[in-house]
């Protein structure tokens, strides 16, 4: 990993959850949700956290159904995905995010959170766990190349 940190978006059509990964590409960590109100607002704001961050990558919730095919909500994350890219001119990658509200919402409510502090938390929960997953995947792929490049 460059030092650059990777923002993972949970698209909403009135939210976005957000997470940051650490400047090593390690840990996830939650962003406050931002509450949507216009294209234009949404991209100052994202641009605004794009820049502070350091981000250089960014990955967007991709809601696929569970046996895997695209529905609306999957089509509309994917034109957001297109438009950050366009905007933001960085990598956007739609990446599968079949049950992670309804694994953050399980995560929160094992915690002890409250039906409302579920509800506020969930977006940021569910981006934090999209990331974390990622971060995992890319570390064990890191891991399989270098052990594989050893023999």
């Amino acid at each position: 990993m460059s030092g650059g940190r990777i923002l993972a978006v949970d698209f909403g059509s009135k939210n976005l959850g957000l997470a940051v990964s650490d400047p090593t590409g390690l840990i996830a960590q939650g962003l406050p949700t931002l509450k949507r109100t216009n294209r234009r607002a949404d991209l100052v704001r994202l641009r605004e956290i794009v820049e502070a961050l350091g981000v250089e990558r960014i990955l967007v919730g991709h809601p696929v159904h569970l046996k895997g095919y695209a529905g609306e909500r999957a089509r509309q994350a994917a034109r957001f995905a297109d438009w950050l890219r366009r905007e933001l001119r960085l990598p956007v990658e739609l990446v599968d995010e079949r049950l992670t509200s309804v694994e953050a919402d399980n995560l929160l409510r094992e915690r002890g959170a409250s039906k409302s502090e579920r509800k506020q938390a969930r977006d940021r929960v569910a981006a934090a766990l999209l990331l974390q997953t990622w971060l995992d995947q890319q570390a064990r792929v890191g891991t399989a190349a270098r052990t594989s490049g050893e023999s």
